[in-house]
């Protein structure tokens, strides 16, 4: 599980310095601060973050709101308001954005913690697809996986294959195997993604990753997985064999 990258915008230096080191400590990988709405809108862009911490007060003709209303026209970024005196038109605009969560200067490592894992929590209510719980969703191309107290981050196109096992199931990828509490096809329907199909009634394939295949099993990472019948023809029709 890679961590999650959080990017940062806020025009005071000090400030934006501490929330750096802060978000390291907690085990996020922070961005390097943008000061503008210029800095900002090529950060995202080059660094395509999980998460946004965005001041609403920025030096400029345009605000940390800019930011955000640019944002929300291309991007599915979740999006943390920081202020810490904002007047009533201030506040009002924020909201017009749809902010996943706010944060109030000055804050406390646990505060920032908090606001993030809410901010994701938040977030993943406004997918069209979602977990039952808030411990599993989708945001771009990952996976957000609650593991402890904290979310990890899971690249769809690392994961190699799910196997149902009772309630759980077990989510094969690159690096590890993760327990989750769900069935396989509503895992398949977080996941959302045409590389992935279900093979067997306790297995879906990434079909990216298979090795070799033929009418009774398929091999990935030299784990070899077993077709149904029921499940072979549209698994054939995927890989374009006869």
């Amino acid at each position: 599980m890679s961590k999650i990258k959080v990017g940062i915008v806020e025009d005071e230096m000090i400030i934006a310095l501490g929330i750096t080191e802060t978000l390291k400590e907690l085990g996020y990988e922070p961005t390097q601060p943008a000061t503008n709405y210029t800095q900002a809108m090529e950060m995202i862009a080059r660094e395509t973050p999980d998460i946004l911490l965005l001041d609403i007060q920025l030096s400029g003709a345009k605000d940390g709101i800019d930011v955000a209303a640019a944002v929300r026209k291309g991007r599915s970024i979740p999006i943390i308001f920081l202020t810490a005196n904002a007047d009533a038109a201030t506040v009002q605009r924020a909201k017009e954005v749809s902010p996943d969560s706010y944060l109030v200067k000055p804050f406390r490592p646990k505060e920032l913690f908090t606001s993030i894992e809410l901010c994701l929590s938040n977030f993943s209510k406004t997918q069209k697809k979602t977990a039952i719980d808030v411990g599993n969703y989708k945001i771009n191309d990952s996976l957000f996986i609650k593991q402890g107290p904290q979310f990890h981050k899971v690249k769809l196109e690392d994961i190699l294959f799910l196997e149902a096992d009772n309630i759980y199931i077990n989510v094969h990828t690159v690096k590890a195997k993760i327990l989750v509490r769900h069935t396989l096809q509503d895992y398949l329907d977080i996941i959302g993604s045409m590389h992935f199909i279900r093979v067997h009634r306790s297995y879906a394939v990434n079909i990216q990753h298979i090795q070799a295949v033929n009418s009774e099993y398929l091999v990935i990472n030299s784990v070899e997985i077993p077709i149904a019948k029921a499940y072979r023809e549209q698994l054939f029709g995927l890989l374009k064999l006869g």
